[in-house]
């Protein structure tokens, strides 16, 4: 069953940063079957507080999803947006 990592970022300190993040994360998320479905675009928030950046990633399954999460290189990754981002990641299956 397919499994979605949603993560939605607040307090954006340095646009760049979130950049470099995704050049590094990128490759981690395709080498684990990821694949971005939406990362950055236009957003309407309709109900609930406002969110920057929002991003969906679809993968095959949720043991795929958290290895990918749980890997040194993804863990690598996310040193590039300590204390520049906030961001909050959920990881659901898909029905």
């Amino acid at each position: 069953m397919k499994a979605y990592w949603i993560a939605t970022y607040h307090d954006l300190k340095n646009p760049e940063n979130i950049k470099k993040y995704a050049e590094k994360a990128s490759p981690v998320i395709k080498k684990y079957n990821g694949i971005i479905l939406a990362r950055g675009g236009k957003v309407e928030t309709i109900e609930g507080n406002p969110s920057p950046r929002t991003v969906l990633i679809q993968f095959s399954n949720m043991d795929d999803a958290l290895k990918c999460y749980n890997s040194p290189e993804y863990q690598e990754a996310m040193k590039i947006g300590n204390g520049e981002f906030n961001r909050h990641i959920q990881i659901v299956e898909g029905v």
